[in-house]
């Protein structure tokens, strides 16, 4: 896959409404269902597009973003009171075991998926926390997103997360994208 990260010159495009035509925020919520007094993580939170949705729903959120960058402009934007930056690669996070009550990543799992990382996701997550991934998948036509060759399809990200010891809890293939919940 394609293990890039976003060109932070370009992140204008995060901020676009549009990105809505793929994953809601209502949808997000739902899949992830946390308490009022949840911590969860967002894994690659970019400027806080869809941590700024998922704020209001839970007690303190991680916006986790391995590029400084990102956290500086998500500043200029404005943090959430209950969000707190934290600069680390999903494949080595900051937190202890079981720490944390469930985490998403938003169309950035293709930038950092593989066993290392899946692992460590399912480290930090107590038992019973969800583990929420939309992403763009390899089997739709490339009309947004990134190249095809550095997607995931549904089918290979399910495999990912059940070698990690997740349970799938919802698993859709779509047009150009992938929704999966998995539970610790």
């Amino acid at each position: 896959m394609g293990f890039h990260t976003f060109d932070p010159s370009r992140a204008d495009k995060l901020e676009d409404e549009s990105r809505y035509r793929y994953l809601s925020r209502e949808e997000l919520v739902a899949g992830l269902d946390p308490d009022p007094a949840d911590s969860v993580a967002d894994l690659g939170s970019g400027t806080g597009f869809f941590t700024d949705d998922v704020a209001p729903f839970a007690g303190d959120v991680r916006a986790v973003d391995l590029q400084a960058e990102m956290h500086e402009l998500y500043r200029e934007k404005g943090v959430p009171e209950n969000v707190e930056l934290v600069t680390a690669d999903v494949a080595d996070l900051p937190f202890a075991d079981a720490e944390l009550d469930g985490a998403f990543s938003t169309q950035t799992f293709h930038e950092f998926a593989s066993p290392e990382s899946v692992a460590e996701v399912a480290r930090v997550l107590a038992s019973g926390a969800r583990f929420v991934v939309a992403d763009w998948t390899a089997n739709g036509r490339g009309e947004s997103g990134p190249p095809l060759d550095e997607r995931y399809d549904c089918e290979q990200a399910v495999e990912l997360l059940e070698k990690a010891g997740f349970e799938i809890v919802r698993a859709d293939e779509r047009p150009e994208t992938l929704f999966v919940v998995a539970q610790r």
